[in-house]
């Protein structure tokens, strides 16, 4: 039988999906790069981190909250992962954030 533990190996399963995607040159495909940068949570979706993140810092989440946070943080960081690749592919320069 097979076990369903979950283990937190996030950061390699990121990197192994993200070089995947990319083609022998490390370059994404222009239609994929474009559909790339188009992605991201909505305004639902940030809610639920914002509050899942909160909780967590009081140690207020049950394990399947804490397992939903770090769904989030691996999505998230697979996206970054993808959208930075997307831009290289692109030749786009990143957005500076701006500080509000």
């Amino acid at each position: 039988m097979q076990s369903t533990t979950t283990t937190h190996s996030g950061p390699v399963e990121v990197t192994i999906l993200a070089r995947i995607l990319g083609n022998e040159r490390g370059r994404l495909p222009q239609v994929m790069a474009r559909y790339l940068l188009d992605l991201g949570f909505n305004e639902d979706e940030k809610a639920r981190m914002h509050d899942l993140a909160i909780r967590n810092q009081d140690d207020a989440l049950s394990p399947a909250e804490k397992e939903e946070l770090l769904a989030f943080a691996k999505a998230g960081t697979l996206l970054s992962i993808l959208k930075s690749r997307a831009r290289r592919s692109l030749r786009i320069k990143p957005k500076k954030r701006s500080s509000s």
